[in-house]
């Protein structure tokens, strides 16, 4: 069994991407400009690309996110992942399940996967998850359809219950930030604070400034 410590998880900070939310900008110079704040680990969420046009894009991520030594996560898509050598995929409630995911991937690649609640979160670690996010802890149009939020008295438990990193998700903005890092949690998950930013790396950086110093496990 894995060392549940996972000393891989070397972020704090998880950028999730969505293209449709940059204001009209290109999603790679956006990125680029988070990188450039610090961003140390994204995750390329394009849900709607053709197998062809996401493998291209990711590519460029790859190559990115290389050049400022930042792990870059396929949503979904182990294929995709392997293609590009990413460090990992991030996994949902519709996705193949974690155990085949890591028949796939091997034990050098990461898997995160997304949880609503206790169950997923505790079956997620018993099948070999390296972290979740967990939310939405606070009210944003993106989670609407999981629900009410889950609010942090809830994110406090699920990271005091879990030995995996847990990454709070849903509604993250500076204002929150202290919060949530109160409940334990390894660190944040987020889009639109960054991606809608006017300028992604000053918010990043200020972001980054209300977390707690990495773990070097």
């Amino acid at each position: 069994m894995k060392n549940r410590e996972t000393p891989w998880i070397d972020f704090n900070f998880y950028l999730i991407t969505d293209r449709r939310n940059t204001g009209g900008r290109e999603l790679y110079a956006v990125v680029e400009e988070a990188l450039r704040g610090g961003v140390r680990a994204v995750q390329l969420r394009e849900k709607d690309l053709t197998s062809r046009e996401l493998y291209e894009l990711a590519y460029e991520m790859r190559k990115l996110t290389g050049r400022y030594d930042a792990r870059l996560f396929i949503n979904d898509r182990v294929d995709i992942a392997l293609a590009v050598d990413a460090d990992g995929v991030h996994l949902g409630g519709e996705s193949m399940p974690i155990y085949r995911a890591r028949m796939i991937l091997g034990e050098k690649k990461l898997i995160g996967v997304s949880c609503h609640n206790q169950v997923n979160a505790i079956t997620a670690q018993e099948k070999g998850a390296d972290f979740i996010t967990f939310g939405p802890v606070f009210p944003t149009p993106s989670k609407a359809v999981y629900g009410e939020p889950l609010g942090t008295a809830k994110l406090e438990g699920i990271a005091s219950l879990l030995q995996i990193p847990v990454f709070a998700l849903g509604g993250i903005k500076r204002d929150n930030v202290p919060d949530v890092v109160a409940c334990g949690v390894r660190g944040i998950a987020l889009v639109s604070a960054v991606l809608t930013a006017d300028n992604p790396r000053d918010e990043a950086k200020a972001l980054l400034a209300l977390l707690p110093e990495e773990h070097e496990d």
